[in-house]
């Protein structure tokens, strides 16, 4: 075997036989910490140093899209004035694998005189952090998967682990649905899905394919030609939808030796598929993939035409 594979093996081998030990902890030091977190009117101020502080950050950016209101406090900077962001209202999630960080002995005093509850995530089950919290997430491990012992690996891990399901385990709780996670997500995909209404994605103004009942299969060409839709919404003098004419159905018509002469009346579906604007974007795309169609005009609550949309204007806004 390659020694490269073997020494990336042996590591995943390690940190995945320290993880497995984790369920098995969880207990009632765990439950405290959840109902610390749900139970606050404030934030939760996650923090630790060196490599506990890189995951700290993880960890709080996971709570606060989550639903838990957090952020990330550099020990260092909080004994240099950043103390003064922590309010009694919060509780303070302290991350230090041998329990005995140095800024952590100055900072427990001061949480405590604010009445700031402590949730320790720590190896060091006998150490002044933990001694010092209200609840206990235990995280030791036997040994690094670091050949050397030395580099935080199966440690890191671990408190990574432990901090999703702190996070995950409140999130459901609190039941926290994919709506909620799209309001701290409005760039994402999922935001892209769940946000986003027909209004904000259609197709406006003279974008609108659109002609009157009086036209002929060739001004529907025309149009159809001009704006790209895939379809032309035949409207009454009052905007009023009265039916639809496609591409393909343009497409038919020819090969069943119809004329662009023909009156777009006699050759339209009515009424044909629609798309209320206030409809969420992706309410639309499953109508388009139930109905079997790729576009459709919008309509408002009078039934009036107010815009077109097809699949591809919801692609190109991320929904799929």
């Amino acid at each position: 075997m390659n020694k490269l594979l073997q020494y990336g093996r042996e590591l995943l081998e390690l940190e995945i036989h320290e993880a497995q030990k984790l369920p098995d902890r969880l207990g009632n030091d765990f439950v405290n910490a959840c109902q610390l977190i749900l139970s606050t009117n404030g934030k939760v101020v996650v923090s630790g140093i060196g490599k506990s502080g890189h995951i700290g950050k993880k960890i709080a950016a996971s709570l606060a899209s989550t639903g838990s209101p957090a952020f990330f406090m550099h020990p260092s900077e909080a004994l240099h004035g950043d103390l003064g962001m922590v309010t009694p209202n919060d509780v303070a999630v302290l991350i230090s694998y041998s329990g005995r960080a140095k800024e952590f002995n100055l900072i427990l005093p001061i949480l405590a005189e604010m009445n700031v509850p402590v949730i320790a995530i720590t190896g060091g089950l006998d150490s002044p952090l933990a001694k010092s919290a209200q609840a206990i997430l235990d995280i030791s491990i036997e040994k690094e998967a670091c050949p050397m012992g030395l580099a935080p690996t199966s440690s890191s891990t671990n408190t990574l682990l432990m901090g999703d399901a702190l996070a995950i385990a409140v999130m459901r709780a609190r039941g926290f649905k994919e709506e909620d996670f799209a309001r701290s997500h409005p760039a994402g995909s999922l935001g892209a899905k769940l946000l986003n209404h027909v209004r904000d994605v259609m197709r406006t103004g003279d974008r609108i394919p659109k002609i009157s009942q009086t036209a002929t299969v060739f001004d529907a060409m025309l149009e159809l030609s001009r704006t790209g839709v895939g379809l032309v919404a035949i409207c009454q003098d009052n905007n009023k939808i009265i039916g639809v004419f496609t591409d393909g159905d343009l497409r038919r018509l020819l090969l069943k030796n119809g004329t662009l002469q023909d009156s777009i009346m006699e050759v339209m579906t009515s009424p044909g598929h629609r798309i209320p604007e206030n409809w969420k974007a992706v309410e639309a795309l499953k109508s388009f993939n139930d109905h079997n169609i790729t576009a459709a005009p919008v309509v408002n609550s009078e039934g009036e035409l107010v815009g077109a949309l097809n699949i591809h204007d919801l692609h190109q806004a991320g929904i799929n």
